[in-house]
C-alpha cells in the first residue's frame, strides 16, 4: 500500500506546499495549530481541492491538476476520522457505521457493520444515538465507520484531542491495536509530541505549510535537522554556539565548552539538549582527577511540578541573583529528585556528548 502526495494550495496565511510518500507504516503528522495538518488530510480525502499537484493511492490517481483529474471523495477509498467525530446525530451507531456501504448488498452491509462493532468493542451500543454515547464510545463509533468501507488509506485528524486523560489512554491503546492490524496507508495528525511518537512509525513535521522534517521518528527526535524542528519536537534548551574543533564547541549562552559526539563538518550557529536528557550527578563525580565530561555546577532558579515529574530551571557556574534568567530547563522523575533535592549546593549536571545536538548555519 502506498500513498504519494505532491500538492500546493494557496491559503490565507501561507502556501501549503508538500511532497511526501508513505506506505504501510503509520505516519504521524506533527505541527502547531495552523501548520496545514488538517488541510493536508482534507486534500487527500477529496474534501478540498489543491491548486496544483498530484495525489496517487496504490497506483490510482486521485488528483492530477495537469490532467484535470479529481476523483470525488466517496470514490477515493479513503477513510477519514474527523477531530469532532462528525457522527450523524439522527442515526444509531449501526446506521452510522453502515452509512458509506449503500452500494453493497444488504447481507454484506450487515456483515461489515457487525464486524466493526465487534472489532471496536461496540457490542450493546448498536441502537444508541451519538448523544447517548461517551466521548470514547463516539470515537470508536467514528473509527468503525471510517474502517467499514475497507479504505486503502486511513486519515485520523487529532483523534485523541477531545478526550479526557483517562479516556485518552484507553483510546490510544485501541488506536495502536487498530493501526497494528491495518494494512493500508495511515496518517495521524496531532500537535501532541508524545502521541506522534507513540502512534507513528515515521514522522512528518509541518511548519507554515512546509515539510520541516520527514523520516523515521527516532532519527528526527535524535538528530533534528534544524532548530525549528528541535523546538517542534519538544526541545527546550538552546544556546548560540561555534565550533572549536571537530568534536568540541563553545556554548556562548551557557558560558562553557562542550564535547560532542557528532563530527562538526560545517559551521554551526546553535546547539541544544532536551530537558529530560540533562542528568544530575553526585558532586564528588565532578571533582575526581578524571572528571566526567561536560559536568558543570548549577543552582536552582525555580521549579514546577506535575504528578510524576519535576521541572528545574537552572543557573550554570554561579548562584543566581535576583531576576537572573535560568540557563537550562531540566526534567526529572520525582524519584530522582528525591535523591539530590536536599543535597548541598551547587548541584552538578552532565550535558552528555551523546545527547547534545548541533545545528548548522
Amino acid at each position: 500500500m502506498a500513498l504519494e502526495v505532491q500538492i500546493e494550495k494557496r491559503l490565507a496565511a501561507y502556501n501549503l506546499s508538500l511532497a511526501f510518500a508513505t506506505g504501510a507504516k503509520p505516519l504521524a503528522v506533527l505541527g502547531p495549530s495552523g501548520a496545514g495538518k488538517t488541510m493536508t488530510l482534507r486534500c487527500i480525502a477529496g474534501l478540498e481541492r489543491p491548486d496544483t499537484g498530484r495525489i496517487v493511492l496504490n497506483n490510482r490517481v486521485l488528483f492530477d491538476s495537469a490532467k484535470n483529474i479529481n476523483v470525488p471523495s466517496r470514490d477515493r477509498r479513503v477513510g477519514l476520522l474527523f477531530q469532532n467525530y462528525a457522527l450523524f446525530p439522527h442515526l444509531t451507531v449501526a446506521e452510522n457505521i453502515a452509512f458509506g456501504l449503500d452500494r453493497l448488498a444488504p447481507y454484506e452491509r450487515l456483515t461489515r457493520t457487525r464486524d466493526q462493532i465487534t472489532t471496536l468493542h461496540l457490542d450493546g451500543l448498536e441502537n444508541r444515538h451519538p448523544r447517548e454515547l461517551s466521548g470514547g464510545e463516539q470515537q470508536r463509533a467514528a473509527l468503525a465507520r471510517a474502517l467499514a468501507t475497507n479504505p486503502e488509506a486511513l486519515l485520523l485528524d487529532e483523534p485523541l484531542s477531545a478526550l479526557d486523560t483517562h479516556l485518552r489512554s484507553q483510546i490510544e491503546h485501541q488506536l495502536l491495536e487498530t493501526l497494528g492490524q491495518y494494512r493500508g496507508a495511515a496518517l495521524l495528525v496531532t500537535h501532541n509530541i508524545e502521541e506522534a511518537y507513540r502512534l507513528g512509525s515515521d514522522l512528518l513535521v509541518l511548519s507554515q505549510g512546509q515539510a520541516a522534517a520527514f523520516g523515521p521518528k527516532e532519527e528526527i527526535f535524535r538528530h533534528p535537522p534544524t532548530v525549528e524542528v528541535a523546538r517542534l519536537t519538544g526541545c527546550k534548551n538552546f544556546t548560540a554556539a561555534r565550533a572549536i574543533s571537530p568534536n568540541e564547541i563553545e556554548a556562548t549562552d551557557w558560558r562553557c565548552r562542550l564535547r560532542v559526539t557528532q563530527t562538526i563538518a560545517k559551521p554551526i550557529t546553535q546547539a541544544g539538549i532536551r530537558a529530560h536528557q540533562i542528568d544530575f550527578v553526585e558532586s564528588h563525580t565532578a571533582t575526581q582527577t578524571a572528571p566526567t565530561e561536560n559536568v558543570f555546577p548549577c543552582w536552582p532558579v525555580s521549579t514546577s511540578e506535575t504528578p510524576f515529574r519535576i521541572t528545574l530551571y537552572l543557573k550554570l557556574h554561579k548562584a543566581p541573583t535576583t531576576n537572573d534568567a535560568p540557563d537550562l530547563q531540566a526534567e526529572v522523575f520525582k524519584e530522582k529528585w528525591q535523591q539530590f533535592k536536599d543535597g548541598p549546593l551547587p548541584w552538578h549536571v552532565c550535558l552528555s556528548p551523546q545527547s547534545l545536538m548541533i545545528f548548522p548555519e
